[in-house]
């Protein structure tokens, strides 16, 4: 429990923990090799309350700050990564889009079920050739009669997207005007035209359905469009600042299971008739591990309370995204080190863990952005 915690945080944090434990840790293993998604496990966290943690209580949410979603990430990340993952697209990417730059009809409409974990939300941002490009959209609309949109495209490494109910879609009206063409629609999966493709064969976070949407003349009314045409580029950054800050705890949460794993079997296991712990060489390394940690945590702790706090916090959600990433790689792959042949094979947590973890470098903006994003703050 961290002493810089509300007590309200340290509730959150047992509580999450509690509930990790007891109901996540049993069936990790089994998400995760059998690519299934967690919907159990997601009406559960529904019913404490995370799915809606960060929403406006006016429409279902529980009127949560980041630094309290972050401490429950943690806490599920240290034991099942995909159902972290599940929750962070939820709600800190699709939902927090609503709830943040949506319209008092869209906030009433949309989000009380997805508060409530009725329908499940995903976020469409990344294309088939367009990666890291964020203006480089193919998927496009034209707007009929001025009432509706037709839009047609597809997007790829959707999140959520086998199960989701609702799709944050990211598209252009006019590529030739970069960022002003991008605008941002809510689309309902029972959208005529619409088309899920599940993408399977993931290396980690295999519990988080990933799929790509096909829309083929999809029909979207004007009043699903979020905000102003011309505004989805800013929206999407601003989303993505945000949650990269969820990622940042994701990362703490996977490093601290991989360290809790690390330092379990160095008790137990025994090599010159004491346990490995009292090696010198095991016991440096597992402080080395513990000293990252921490520091990744205080960073996102920062990052989250700079947003919290309405303040600039654009560099340090960059900064906590790209150290935490870095540093769960460091620590996990310790961990699998501490714990030799036994960490290499299934149902070892930190062959489980090794594999999560490695996407936390590339989505929600590879490390090379993340360092774009902080060497432009430092030099403009």
């Amino acid at each position: 429990m961290q002493s810089f915690y509300t007590e309200q945080q340290k509730i959150l944090s047992q509580t999450a923990r509690d509930f990790s434990l007891t109901e996540l840790a049993p069936k990790a293993s089994e998400v995760d090799e059998n690519e299934n998604f967690p919907i159990e496990q997601f009406q559960a966290l529904s019913n404490l309350g995370f799915t809606g943690l960060t929403i406006d209580s006016k429409f279902g949410g529980e009127d949560g700050n980041y630094v309290d979603m972050m401490v429950i990430i943690e806490e599920i990340a240290a034991v099942c990564g995909s159902t972290s993952t599940v929750l962070i697209t939820h709600v800190s990417l699709a939902s927090q889009t609503i709830n943040r730059f949506g319209n008092k009809h869209q906030k009433s409409h949309w989000l009380p079920d997805l508060s409530k974990g009725k329908k499940i939300a995903a976020f469409s941002l990344s294309e088939p050739q367009n990666g890291s490009d964020a203006l480089g959209l193919n998927t496009n609309i034209k707007k009929i009669n001025g009432k509706k949109y037709i839009l047609n495209g597809n997007k790829i490494f959707t999140t959520n997207g086998e199960v989701a109910d609702v799709f944050i879609v990211f598209c252009t009206s006019n590529k030739q005007a970069g960022y002003k063409g991008v605008t941002a629609l809510i689309v309902d999966k029972n959208t005529e035209g619409l088309s899920i493709v599940p993408q399977h064969g993931k290396m980690g976070m295999r519990g988080s359905s990933t799929a790509e949407i096909i829309f083929n003349n999809c029909e979207i009314p004007i009043e699903n469009r979020l905000l102003n045409e011309g505004d989805g580029y800013s929206i999407a950054l601003k989303i993505l600042d945000s949650s990269r800050i969820m990622i940042a705890a994701q990362c703490v949460g996977i490093a601290k299971g991989s360290l809790n794993a690390a330092i379990n079997y160095s008790k137990q296991r025994q090599t010159f008739n004491k346990p490995i712990s009292q090696h010198q060489s095991i016991a440096f390394t597992l402080a080395d591990m513990a000293t990252e940690l921490d520091a990744s945590r205080l960073m996102t702790w920062r990052a989250a309370r700079l947003h919290d706090e309405e303040l600039n916090y654009s560099k340090e959600a960059a900064m906590a995204k790209l150290y935490s990433s870095e540093v769960s790689g460091r620590i996990v792959n310790k961990a699998l080190q501490i714990h030799g042949g036994t960490g290499y094979f299934k149902p070892s947590v930190v062959e489980r863990m090794y594999r999560d973890q490695r996407v936390t470098e590339i989505y929600e903006g590879t490390s090379e952005i993340q360092r774009l994003v902080i060497s432009r703050s430092l030099l403009n």
